[in-house]
């Protein structure tokens, strides 16, 4: 059976011929064996043996420098990691978030106001212009809606100014000439006349400056009417923008909306789920040290299992108790095997967990564990049991939620899951049973 940690074996080194193992920081390798090492006793990083092995809780054995070396890896700033959002570019760890602000062909948006596909720089920079051709257009509006009210309140007042530059000509048309300008040479017909001639003269002169005058009043009234209509047309194009965008926005925030409701719905279905399992996981504990789990739709979870590209694809049981203050332990199933398993045989795995009653516990845990696979035609049972290594470190008390998994990786074979001599798997249903003996 196998035990939490790797245990080398002097007798394959022949004696003085072992290397030190400060001589290969990582596995020492394969060549100091006389046979070729079984892979249990191999690192799964550097394929070397094992140099201060470590499991990990899924099962799979480092060298200790190998796991130094994978948690810097996982952690480092300067470590190349790509795009995850899938564009494919391989960045560093610290220049990812910069990477996704300016420079990711994925990381676009759809611009509300022209539905062009932007990044977020740019995107910012079209929502800053958009407020300011909106300032823009609100004080234009503000100006022509002035520009009308004061239009339609001041009739009276323009029709006096226009009434008194009337009369104001009147009164030049029709003024008499001044005596001190026209002389009369006792009383001669001919040089009134000439009088007369030079006043209309005179009048028709001025009459016609008047007229230049608001000739040219009209022409500027025109055009600033002109540069006012036109003005007007572009507001009246920047309303309608304005709307289709307050449209557009009115239909986001309604998309937003429902997208929130739907996501308030599903969390709270997530919670209920989450609940449901644990008040089922607390019906199901057992406090005698025996635990017994009904596993369905075998074949399904087979295909997912061996189709699984995870590291990591173990089924969890249920926590159960040695006794009612007892020692908190669990089982870990391997449907398509794992380690030297992996492919052709069932792997079950024992694992103690950290619980409330562990200090007042006896350490390490030294009692006799024993895995049934229920023939369920009670004919043959799947038996097979180990007793703790104590020095390993799987069942010394826990120092973090869970010790590292102990077993058996070739429990039972896939390939005599459905003997028809047997019922082990019976409507795609198998039964897995673990005893504690605390007996002993």
């Amino acid at each position: 059976m196998a035990s939490g940690s790797a245990v080398s074996d002097p007798s394959l080194n022949g004696g003085s011929s072992t290397p030190d193992e400060n001589e290969y920081p990582s596995g020492f390798p394969q060549s100091i064996c006389d046979e070729v090492p079984k892979e249990k006793y191999l690192c799964s990083n550097c394929n070397n043996v094992l140099n201060k092995a470590r499991q990990t809780v899924c099962g799979h054995r480092y060298c200790l420098a190998c796991v130094n070396w994978l948690d810097h890896q996982s952690q480092c700033e300067y470590a190349l990691i790509p795009c995850n959002i899938g564009c494919g570019i391989m960045v560093q760890r610290k220049s990812l978030a910069t990477h996704l602000d300016r420079g990711c062909p994925n990381n676009k948006t759809t611009c509300p106001s022209c539905a062009g596909v932007l990044t977020p720089r740019e995107l910012q920079v079209r929502l800053e212009n958009d407020t300011l051709e909106t300032v823009y257009a609100t004080q234009m509006i503000f100006l022509i809606n002035k520009l009308k009210e004061h239009e339609s309140c001041s009739h009276v007042g323009h029709l006096q100014l226009l009434l008194d530059v009337t009369r104001a000509l009147q009164r030049t048309l029709n003024s008499p000439p001044d005596e001190g300008e026209i002389e009369t040479d006792g009383g001669d017909p001919g040089v009134s006349d000439k009088a007369l001639s030079l006043h209309d003269d005179q009048a028709e002169l001025a009459v016609g400056q008047q007229l230049d005058i608001l000739q040219q009043r009209v022409q500027v009234m025109e055009n600033i009417i002109s540069a006012l209509n036109r003005e007007v047309e572009k507001t009246q194009f920047s309303v309608v923008v304005l709307e289709r965008d307050d449209y557009n926005s009115q239909q986001l925030i309604q998309h937003l909306e429902t997208k929130v409701k739907n996501l308030f719905h599903d969390t709270n279905d997530i919670h209920i789920t989450s609940l449901q399992q644990c008040i089922s996981a607390q019906q199901d504990v057992s406090y005698d040290g025996t635990f017994l789990w009904r596993l369905c739709d075998v074949s399904q979870r087979l295909r997912e299992a061996a189709t699984s590209h995870k590291n990591d694809n173990a089924l969890c049981f249920s926590a159960f108790y040695t006794a009612r203050y007892g020692f908190k332990v669990c089982m870990r199933l391997y449907l398509n095997g794992d380690g030297v398993g992996k492919g052709t045989h069932i792997s079950l795995f024992f694992v103690i967990m950290k619980g409330e009653y562990d200090p007042i516990l006896p350490w390490p845990f030294r009692y006799k564990v024993t895995f049934f696979l229920i023939d369920q035609n009670q004919r043959e049972h799947v038996i097979d049991a180990f007793r703790p290594d104590l020095s390993s470190a799987s069942f010394h008390r826990p120092t973090s939620d869970m010790n590292v998994a102990s077993g058996c990786p070739l429990f039972f074979p896939l390939g005599k899951l459905r003997s028809p001599k047997h019922a082990y798997c019976k409507d795609d249903t198998i039964y897995i049973k673990c005893v504690v003996d605390t007996s002993t």
